[in-house]
């Protein structure tokens, strides 16, 4: 059997794992029944197609998209697609071996959580680490206290690094807080940050938060806090540190790694990721960047140009704009600027998304009796 697909969309890494990286797809049954062997991927770029490798203008249509998907649509690389939420995420910059980097034992450190029991328990340890320091710091042997006055001088905190991952499901809140307190060993955690709805959700004991912070107390760890939940503002957070170079990720936290690159966009909020099975991780990074700012009172390092604003959704490199008043058909035409009529077509679909989106009727306010 033989298929033909394009990168993109939420099925993406679905694909890729089956047939680029040759290991068992999210979902797969029987993974130990799974062989590589069995699937070969041929990657098929435009200078491949014997319609389109000569055409000058369609080939200038690709090569106006944004780099990610100019990649994939120019040069068939599946490692960015269509609808990817953090196209800018690049391994060799975000993320660094874990002997690499020293991080010293009086920086703010906290952990995340995200809670499950069918579906895995999510766990990151944080660390901010100062403008001042790299990641060679020469500070003086035994003067801990002076370093931490040149740690937190005019400067602030510049990076965050997440460098510690647990993800495991079928855990019990109380077995879930031991296996933390055991991967913390004697470092100095200032706040761990939980879920919110593990303080909600109860047995008939306590609420799963009392259960986890009744072991993390009797470890030397503080009792979880509830994290902040606010999905698009942490989603563009999170992007916004990864475009300023604010957040690194050591190599052992190969979920989180993973999962970064294969979060989508929602369909209908833009602004928001598409929740899929498996986003846990990503969840739990979240809670970590978002209350760990605050936690280590970060300098202008974590404020990009753009901060406050969404990452840019931009397909063929514009922002679709309607009006009322003009024949909706007439305000495509005027915003398509391909003339290939693959790529027309291609426009002409996702500006018509994009315009009954935007003429939607309002929800009328519901009458009061």
């Amino acid at each position: 059997m033989a298929g033909a697909t394009n990168p993109g969309n939420v099925e993406h890494a679905w694909v890729k794992a089956l047939w680029v990286d040759h290991v068992p797809p999210p979902g797969f049954d029987r993974p130990e029944l799974y062989d590589g062997r069995d699937y070969d991927f041929i990657r098929a770029r435009l200078d491949d197609n014997p319609i389109y490798a000569n055409d000058t203008e369609y080939r200038r249509t690709l090569e106006a998209l944004p780099e990610q998907l100019r990649r994939s649509f120019l040069e068939g690389d599946w490692n960015g697609f269509a609808g990817q939420y953090f196209d800018i995420f690049d391994v060799v910059r975000h993320t660094a071996r874990p002997e690499e980097i020293r991080l010293e034992a009086w920086w703010p450190r906290w952990i995340s959580i995200d809670w499950g029991f069918h579906h895995p328990s999510a766990v990151y340890w944080h660390c901010a680490v100062p403008a001042s320091a790299g990641f060679q710091p020469a500070f003086v042997p035994g003067a801990e206290e002076e370093n931490r006055r040149q740690d937190a001088g005019a400067t602030g905190f510049s990076r965050i690094v997440t460098y510690r991952e647990f993800v495991q499901n079928n855990l019990s809140p109380r077995m879930l807080a031991q296996a933390i307190a055991e991967r913390s060993g004697r470092e100095q955690i200032s706040e761990v940050f939980l879920s919110p709805d593990a303080f909600a959700h109860r047995t008939s004991e306590a609420s799963l938060a009392e259960q986890l912070g009744d072991v993390l107390l009797a470890n030397g760890l503080p009792r979880p806090s509830p994290a902040d939940d606010d999905r698009i503002g942490g989603w563009q957070l999170m992007y916004q540190m990864l475009e300023s170079n604010s957040w690194l990720i050591t190599e052992n936290c190969a979920e989180l790694i993973e999962r970064i690159p294969q979060l989508v966009r929602d369909e209908r909020r833009h602004e928001d990721i598409r929740k899929v099975e498996g986003d846990d991780s990503a969840d739990s990074a979240r809670y970590g960047l978002v209350s760990g700012v605050r936690l280590a009172g970060v300098g202008p390092a974590f404020m990009p140009a753009r901060a406050g604003q969404a990452p840019p959704y931009n397909s063929a490199g514009r922002t679709p704009h309607f009006v009322t008043g003009m024949p909706l058909g007439e305000q495509i035409a005027r915003q398509v600027s391909a003339t290939d009529q693959t790529s027309r077509a291609i426009h002409y679909q996702r500006l018509e998304g994009e315009a009954k989106k935007f003429f939607r009727p309002a929800k009328l306010p519901r009458r009061s009796r």
